[in-house]
């Protein structure tokens, strides 16, 4: 087919791009800005544009997939209607191109990443020669996100954002868990769970949801769709290289998976020590010339900010605490407002950025980011400020900072750009 894809240069419809054009199809797309993921999709032949105004869109494609970040109106998808090209989202093609296939999906509002990063490696170093795709660069994929297989398994990280996950058909889902996020698009925390429970109810009549058996909402899920609950919590907490309690908790739902799929229990522990992380997770950027350790970190709801912190205070006993953090989307800060502000207790310092606004036609309103940094320095005991954008939060600290200090950055936005300004 030749398939064009709307922000080609995304987590999620890049790595469906490169699966495309593994197995032959003439794929192109464009993007809002360049970026290494879009380097390596031309690296394979795909070509790749910055124009987005619809002139870019073939007029013979047979396909045009979008990126959710892409609405309607947008001119290539205006232009794609015009032309009578069939419109599908990314995990509709997703779907269609896994259906019939063995998907295992892992799903959650945290650790969904690190879960497939660390099934996939798992079923690779078993020899099963897996199709991956998930939401993170890994050293396992060969620092990408995505792993054309030979077989006829998928290994998928499920988004439950706008329900997107119920285009697939799973055979075994992996749940981390299910706290609330994504309230832009769910109108309630029962809606949010109800979208668990329908993905869940997709599975075969014998299907198995693994999850943490302690997790009274996890748990509730699983009854409600009438399916087989495996308890991932019966398998010891593994040892890691990396650091942190809800890691090795990501590790127990792989455990018992491989456990379901009969691989051999020593290896899969030994594959499992050996995993390295994953990019933007924890991700160890080094050392400046000033000995500050910068840490880099995809965190950006309040469980997975107090789950990261925890990890590097057992990681970094001894060493001052300093954390960047940059507020992703107005909509979810506001509706988050009083578990950020508990979120940074032990720290020794917090700066917070301005908001990143990546959906601002979902936002009735603006977050007060210097409300909520007073906020948390009050309520997590912890001196924070606000410091506006990237460039002014670099130049505070160039002044903060001292020697043997952990800088931690968290968000899911433009922070990682301040973690690699940090190494300059």
């Amino acid at each position: 087919m030749k398939v064009f894809c709307s922000g080609i240069g995304g987590i999620g419809l890049s790595a469906y791009a490169s699966h495309l054009r593994a197995v032959g199809h003439e794929v192109s797309g464009t993007d809002k800005a360049d970026s290494a993921t879009v380097q390596s999709l031309k690296s394979r032949g795909i070509s790749v544009t910055f124009n987005q105004d619809g002139s870019a869109v073939p007029k013979d494609a047979e396909l045009f997939v979008y990126s959710e970040a892409v609405p309607p109106e947008s001119p290539e998808r205006v232009k794609a209607l015009e032309l009578n090209i069939r419109q599908i989202s990314y995990f509709a093609a997703l779907g269609e191109l896994t259906a019939g296939a063995d998907v295992i999906a892992i799903c959650g509002t945290h650790g969904k990443s690190s879960t497939t990063a660390m099934a996939a490696k798992v079923f690779i170093d078993a020899g099963l020669d897996p199709n991956v795709v998930v939401g993170t660069k890994t050293a396992d994929l060969n620092g990408e996100n995505w792993r054309k297989g030979k077989s006829d398994l998928w290994i998928i990280e499920a988004c439950e954002y706008r329900r997107s996950f119920l285009y697939l058909k799973p055979k075994v889902i992996l749940m981390t868990n299910a706290d609330g996020d994504h309230f832009d698009s769910f109108t309630s925390m029962e809606d949010y769970t109800k979208a668990f429970v329908e993905f869940a109810s997709l599975l075969p009549e014998k299907g198995s949801v693994i999850t943490h058996g302690n997790d009274k909402r996890t748990q509730s899920i699983v009854a409600e769709a009438k399916k087989t609950l495996i308890d991932a919590d019966a398998e010891e907490l593994p040892t890691l290289s990396v650091p942190g309690v809800h890691m090795q908790q990501n590790a127990q739902l792989v455990l018992a998976l491989a456990k379901l799929r009969k691989l051999d229990e020593a290896k899969t522990k030994e594959s499992l020590l050996g995993f390295a992380g994953s990019w933007r997770r924890m991700q160890v950027k080094g050392d400046t010339r000033l000995g500050v350790t910068v840490i880099d970190d995809y965190a950006h709801h309040p469980t997975e900010i107090r789950a990261t912190i925890a990890a590097m205070k057992q990681k970094y006993p001894d060493r001052r605490l300093v954390c960047v953090f940059e507020p992703h989307t107005n909509d979810r800060t506001l509706k988050l407002w009083k578990e950020f502000t508990t979120s940074f207790t032990g720290v020794g310092q917090v700066l917070v950025t301005k908001v990143f606004d990546a959906r601002p036609d979902k936002d009735s309103e603006k977050a007060d980011v210097a409300k909520l940094a007073a906020e948390i320095g009050r309520t997590s005991k912890v001196a924070c400020r606000p410091t506006a954008s990237m460039e002014k939060t670099k130049v505070a600290l160039d002044t903060l900072l001292m020697n043997d200090d952990v800088l931690l950055i968290m968000g899911a936005g433009n922070s990682t750009k301040l973690a690699a300004a940090m190494m300059i």
